[in-house]
């Protein structure tokens, strides 16, 4: 039987009275991406940082390819990589010196680490800025250097933890075609998120997290469709008749509505396409005026309105949630230091 690459039973981490991970399961199949949805502060940061050893496990238990992270941490540590929310590497060194630095703290002489630097360097097509200082680099060059760094090792594990947070939409694409590149290539990767379309691009299973808690998992397909089978989504002609809109459509279709008020959009799913015809008819009654209607898929953002109750829009990072990054950071270093 093949060994789960994650496998957690009822994780808990508490701050003071805050349970920031409240008896979370968790189960991740070798060579898929395990993707976990939620906004700021839901989470996840926190239980990925017990699943790599950086913060102690309060309750519950995890092992990682059969290895448990309480008993044996530093085991544990040589089957994953880490890429977290800031980059680990030096501003003052150049591209090719980090590589170098970290393959060195990896325990490979120097001329090994030359050639890992060159390789990785190639892989994530950065040859070209090698020998440039990382002050000068863009953001998402370093999120493709710090992602380099994490694979010096190969491990077959890799914890991404929002790896494409504060990111354009093109950098943003060459991360999800390199995250596609590692999986092609045998890796396994646990990837946390806040996007619903990266979630949705690249996730084989989907875990939704919300206030420390699971609330659903299954595959992009599963979740939309335990939410209908359809979603009506209506432009409005004028955005101040949002509210209005909002309160009609959810008083007929039972559902609450998802807003989009920079594109005067409503989106509400719906359990049969026929249930159009009454929303509408609900609009017009109430003098709305609409430019656009289409009938279509559900999207994960209807699935995590259901499920939470509200929009997955980024919110403030609770203070829980301040004070484990801040431990998870400063220990990522000693991490990195102790391999």
């Amino acid at each position: 039987m093949t060994r789960l690459a994650v496998e957690a039973t009822g994780l808990v981490k508490k701050f003071g009275s805050l349970r920031a991970v409240d008896g979370i399961d968790l189960q991740v199949r070798p060579g898929e991406v395990f993707g976990v949805l939620g906004p700021n502060g839901a989470g996840k940061t926190t239980m990925l940082s017990m699943l790599a050893t950086l913060l102690r496990i309060d309750a519950g238990s995890a092992s990682i390819f059969g290895v448990d992270v309480r008993s044996e941490p530093h085991k544990v540590r040589q089957l994953i990589g880490l890429t977290g929310q800031y980059a680990s590497v030096d501003e003052k060194l150049t591209a090719r010196e980090n590589l170098v630095l970290f393959a060195r703290i990896h325990g490979q002489g120097s001329a090994a680490a030359r050639h890992t630097a060159d390789d990785l360097l190639e892989r994530f097509g950065l040859t070209d800025a090698g020998d440039r200082l990382l002050e000068k680099f863009s953001g998402g060059m370093r999120r493709r250097l710090d992602l380099a760094a994490s694979l010096i090792s190969s491990p077959p594990l890799i914890f991404l933890d929002e790896p494409t947070t504060g990111l354009d939409p093109r950098t943003r694409g060459q991360m999800w075609d390199t995250i596609r590149d590692l999986v092609r290539q045998g890796s396994t990767i646990l990837l946390t998120t806040q996007y619903l379309d990266e979630a949705d691009q690249l996730a084989d299973r989907i875990a939704v997290i919300d206030k420390g808690r699971k609330v659903a998992e299954g595959t992009s397909g599963e979740l939309k469709a335990s939410v209908g089978r359809s979603t009506l989504a209506v432009r409005l002609a004028d955005p101040d008749d949002m509210d209005a809109a909002a309160r009609a459509v959810a008083q007929v279709l039972g559902r609450p509505a998802s807003r989009t008020p920079e594109a005067a959009r409503l989106t509400v799913p719906m359990e049969r396409a026929d249930d159009a015809a009454e929303a509408l008819i609900a609009l017009r009654h109430g003098g709305i005026s609409i430019q656009e209607v289409k009938v279509e898929e559900p999207t994960l953002d209807e699935v995590f309105l259901a499920l939470t109750g509200a929009p997955a829009t980024a919110e403030p990072e609770i203070a829980g949630d301040d004070r484990t990054d801040n431990a998870a950071h400063a220990q990522h270093d000693q991490m990195e230091v102790s391999r």
